[in-house]
């Protein structure tokens, strides 16, 4: 499983939210606000999440600044295992949430 299947099945339990295709891979929106995406490989993820809680994920493995802006972070695990599909999860969710305030 890659995060982009990981993300992809999260989204689906989602409400208002759309996906689309781009030539880097996919971006998730909440009705017109982006707040995640997976690059075409599947490997590597970025959320857009409250100040405080980027600033909790930089301090976790695989993470770093996102070139998107301060309340983005990548998130490039090694591997999926128990730790990293929590903590994809658990950020793309926040991530959604943020993405319902303007």
């Amino acid at each position: 499983m890659t995060l982009r299947e990981l993300l992809t099945a999260a989204g689906v339990a989602l409400v208002d939210v759309s996906v689309t295709s781009a030539a880097h891979g996919l971006v998730w929106d909440r009705t017109g606000r982006p707040f995640a995406t997976s690059s075409a490989d599947g490997v590597t993820a970025e959320f857009r999440l409250d100040p405080a809680v980027a600033s909790a994920a930089l301090r976790t493995p695989d993470t770093k600044s996102s070139r998107r802006g301060p309340d983005w972070i990548t998130f490039s695990p090694e591997g999926l295992d128990d730790h990293a599909v929590d903590r994809a999860e658990a950020w793309f969710g926040s991530a959604w949430r943020r993405a319902e305030r303007p």
